[in-house]
């Protein structure tokens, strides 16, 4: 089952896709958000399914949005598999590094993304995202985290390095709230049909040559620890989104040019499908 939003910005719809097939979410929820992923939506989108409740709807020719609207928070961690620590200059944290991206750069996983004026270090990042269902603050450990998981998704740290190192003042922020910095999707697989998140192979390609190729298992933190260890210092609420670290093959590292004007990233994860977009001003 896949949760998606199709349609113009701004005008999306909720749907949900089964073997193929979509159907309208609108009996249910007015859009895929915090309060419907906090009153069990994804639990009452199975029941509507099963009870044939959702009638069929064809969104072929619709645009395919981010799968969750509005999120209140884009929480994100650093230097989060070791080779990427490494191709910075940097030993793997022993601490989870935090920074935040503004939630209004979430876009949908095929928009066009916009390069900041003058920039010349725009750099690409696939990450697995993790959208919270639940709110979580003090969890008792990791074990206990994945339950207030909702559900998974592809994502795009978009990254100026200059923005993000040179003139940051120490904190990575400025290099990761341009606008369109993180396009989202295509869709929203519920947590409990991924059966090993620590196990999905994640990729990404420029101009389709490989950059990224690597393995949530190499995560120097899993994602039960980051959402125990997040729960520690603030509280997550239904609809935010973590994104939990990019693996080795970026443009930061040197062995690759930074984005241009013209370029296509695609990026994917194992179950969860792949987003394209392309650079223009």
């Amino acid at each position: 089952m896949e949760l998606q939003r199709r349609g113009p910005a701004g005008e999306e719809i909720p749907v949900v896709v089964e073997q193929g097939q979509a159907y309208d979410l609108r009996p249910l929820t007015a859009d895929i958000d915090g309060a419907f992923l906090a009153a069990d939506g994804i639990a009452r989108t199975r029941a509507a399914l099963a009870a044939g409740d959702l009638p069929e709807i064809d969104v072929t020719d619709l645009r395919v949005g981010a799968p969750i609207a509005r999120p209140g928070a884009v929480v994100c961690i650093g230097q989060n598999y070791a080779a990427h620590a490494a191709e910075s200059g940097s030993p793997p944290p022993p601490e989870p590094i935090i920074f935040f991206k503004h939630p209004n750069t979430v876009v949908g996983p095929f928009d066009d993304v916009h390069l900041p004026p003058g920039s010349k270090k725009t750099d690409w990042e696939v990450e697995l995202a993790v959208i919270i269902g639940r709110r979580a603050r003090y969890l008792a450990s990791p074990e206990e985290a994945l339950s207030y998981i909702a559900g998974y998704a592809v994502s795009n740290d978009v990254s100026e390095r200059t923005y993000q190192s040179e003139v940051s003042g120490g904190q990575w922020s400025k290099g990761k709230c341009c606008e369109t910095f993180n396009p989202l999707g295509p869709h929203l697989v519920p947590a409990d049909e991924i059966a090993d998140v620590q196990g999905l192979r994640l990729w990404s390609t420029v101009n389709g040559e490989p950059r990224q190729d690597s393995n949530t298992a190499d995560m120097v933190f899993s994602v039960a620890h980051l959402i125990w260890h997040l729960s520690q210092y603030l509280v997550l609420d239904p609809g935010d989104i973590i994104n939990t670290g990019t693996p080795e093959g970026v443009a930061m590292s040197g062995r690759f040019p930074y984005l241009r004007k013209g370029d296509t990233m695609r990026l994917g994860i194992d179950g969860l499908g792949w987003q394209q977009q392309t650079l223009i001003n």
